[in-house]
């Protein structure tokens, strides 16, 4: 088996024990090709015990105990960044589709009886931006415009981890929570993705509120994030060209 580093096969140091045991038990030969482990010799065992040689069990709990703190400290200072660029009123995420300069137009709009599918057609925006410029205005309960689209499916996608991971910490509508609190976890390797079902608008929903994982000001991106970011910017982006 040829792995690129060994935290692309196992989550920490106690999986790093258990995975060696199996690839012992059914005599499969490991090469990790980078990182600490790559010149180490996993497979060193004691000739009548077959146990793991007591030098290797050390340092491969050692060097796993190392990864998974780089990757603890990463998360918090990630998270921190995050809340001081809050602090300092710059927000992360998408801008609003309906400039400033549009809203007080559109709300007045809206309230003289102009519908939203029409005010989407006057200035070339979606429904959806629409009703996010009047979320306070509109009723209690939703009316079905003439030309209203056919409700959507919902979608299945694979939501890479460290985007999860940021999710739980942001402030969601009860559409998105719901359905991010319903994924079902997939693991890969070190890590997971989380299996959402959900309607399109949601996945963009939830790539907008990713947008941070990019990098904000004064805030550097951490690789690992912006790389998670983009692999479900990929899928989402794909619903748009799918069948």
């Amino acid at each position: 088996m040829h792995i690129s580093e060994m935290f692309r096969l196992v989550r920490g140091t106690g999986h790093i024990l258990d995975q060696l045991d199996v690839l012992h038990r059914d005599q499969v030969a490991l090469r990790i090709h980078d990182g600490a482990f790559s010149a180490m010799d996993l497979t060193a065992r004691h000739p009548r015990t077959g146990e793991l040689l007591s030098t290797v069990k050390v340092m491969v709990q050692t060097l796993a105990a190392a990864g998974e703190l780089q990757r603890d400290l990463q998360r918090e200072l990630t998270y921190d960044g995050l809340r001081a660029a809050e602090a300092k009123g710059s927000k992360g995420g998408r801008r609003p589709a309906v400039s400033a300069d549009k809203t007080d137009a559109v709300r007045t709009a809206y309230l003289e009886g102009r519908s939203i599918a029409a005010l989407a057609r006057d200035h070339g925006l979606s429904r959806g931006a629409i009703r996010t410029a009047v979320a306070d205005l509109l009723p209690d309960h939703t009316t079905i415009e003439e030309d209203a689209p056919v409700p959507k499916l919902p979608v299945t996608l694979d939501m890479p981890g460290k985007a999860a991971d940021y999710l739980r910490t942001t402030e969601l509508e009860p559409a998105e929570r719901a359905a991010l609190d319903q994924g079902t976890t997939v693991r890969r390797g070190q890590g997971y993705t989380l299996r959402v079902s959900a309607v399109p608008a949601v996945h963009r929903q939830f790539l907008a509120h990713c947008q941070p994982l990019d990098g904000v000001q004064d805030v550097m991106a951490v690789p690992a994030q912006r790389k998670a970011r983009r692999e479900y910017e990929n899928r989402v982006s794909a619903l748009a060209t799918g069948p």
